[in-house]
């Protein structure tokens, strides 16, 4: 891990790399053929501060920084790259509520989000929509106590296991686009919900799926900051998550590299290890050194946002790099172990299916692409509709 730490921040990472190494490696392949988490993995992960780092002290977290749960995330990915989802929904979930929930909702969801005692889902994407985020279907119609949601969220992460997703509808009309989207938080056992799993590539003890809201009544209480005002919300954090995803990809990465390393130390051919040949170490190398780029990429966003600084194209560049990277660097080491490299013995495979999954999630490349250059060149990098409207 090519990043100058603090004191406070190697001891946590310390207790954090023998976490994953001890409990989480072990288990990776086992829990790819459970359905769910269990719960007394995501409490332990609480207890020991992996979950909410950088979250106020005051609610159980360690009122550390973005730096800090990067690190984090990237510590536990090496040893279960789907564990260290809750080290990536913690920080985004946690930020949203913390600043937009009303303090008793706040106060009674945040500390049990931290100590693993709940989960919290984001509902965004939905069957039409996908990259068109500002397209949402779903609405909220106000009552006389407060809203009634009707409609379907697909592709959410944890569907099947969350107790409450922050949930973004919309409550104005519909040429409004973005600015007619609100969020709430919807615990998931209210009436009217229905929930239905996904058969994926990987991820499988996720439980990503889709959500059903069929008249489901929430109070005015459960809104998320002003109406109108939802699209803003998740757009913000969206720049802290597509950091930590990259990290949660070259964590993976660096397992299968670390691993493949050792192998080629070891494996013999011609009456020589093969890590003597140099068509076996020059790719190792060079995925060495792309994965020490991208990961100085992600620290240095992370470093501009606990600065309060602009990291919008940064953030975007780290999304589209690090899945992208981490699944040929997977692939290099697969093959690099041969035939037994393809068996399902070695997690290799599993890693790569894992992975994958990020480069459509939470932003496509060609999203994050269109970020970068909206960035860079302002306006004139938005597309003119016929009319001459953007």
């Amino acid at each position: 891990m090519n990043v100058i730490m603090t004191e406070e921040q190697a001891a946590f990472v310390e207790t954090a790399r023998r976490f994953a190494k001890e409990k989480l490696a072990p288990n990776y392949q086992l829990l790819d053929k459970q359905e769910h988490i269990d719960r007394a993995l995501i409490q332990e992960m609480g207890a020991m501060g992996f979950i909410g780092p950088d979250m106020p002290e005051e609610y159980g977290g360690l009122g550390s920084s973005g730096v800090t749960a990067g690190l984090i995330a990237e510590t536990i990915a090496h040893g279960d790259f789907n564990v260290s989802w809750l080290c990536l929904l913690g920080p985004l979930m946690g930020n949203i509520v913390l600043h937009h929930a009303q303090a008793p909702l706040r106060d009674e969801w945040l500390p049990k989000m931290i100590r693993g005692e709940a989960v919290i889902a984001l509902g965004l994407t939905e069957p039409r929509g996908g990259s068109d985020a500002a397209n949402l279907q779903i609405k909220a119609e106000r009552t006389a106590d407060g809203y009634v949601l009707n409609g379907e969220k697909t592709s959410i992460s944890f569907a099947t296991q969350a107790d409450a997703v922050v949930l973004f509808a919309r409550t104005g009309k519909p040429d409004e686009g973005a600015r007619g989207i609100t969020a709430f938080f919807v615990p998931l056992d209210l009436p009217g919900v229905s929930r239905t799993r996904f058969s994926d590539v990987g991820n499988h003890v996720i439980g990503r799926g889709s959500l059903f809201f069929d008249n489901v009544r929430i109070s005015e209480s459960h809104r998320l900051g002003n109406e109108g005002k939802g699209f803003i919300q998740v757009m913000q954090g969206f720049d802290f998550s597509r950091v930590l995803i990259a990290l949660q990809c070259i964590g993976a990465a660096q397992a299968s590299l670390d691993e493949t390393w050792e192998y080629t130390k070891e494996r013999q051919a011609f009456g020589a290890p093969i890590a003597q040949y140099q068509g076996v170490s020059f790719p190792l190398a060079e995925a060495e050194t792309l994965l020490a780029g991208a990961r100085q990429l992600c620290y240095h966003a992370l470093a501009l946002r606990d600065q309060g600084l602009p990291h919008t194209a940064e953030a975007a560049m780290c999304k589209w790099w690090g899945p992208k990277l981490a699944y040929e660097v997977i692939h290099q080491c697969l093959l690099t172990h041969g035939h037994y490299g393809y068996t399902t013995d070695l997690p290799h495979q599993q890693r790569m299916r894992d992975v994958l999954g990020l480069q459509i999630g939470d932003g496509t490349a060609q999203i994050m692409k269109l970020i970068i250059a909206r960035e860079k060149a302002g306006r004139v990098a938005v597309q003119y509709d016929k009319g001459g409207k953007k």
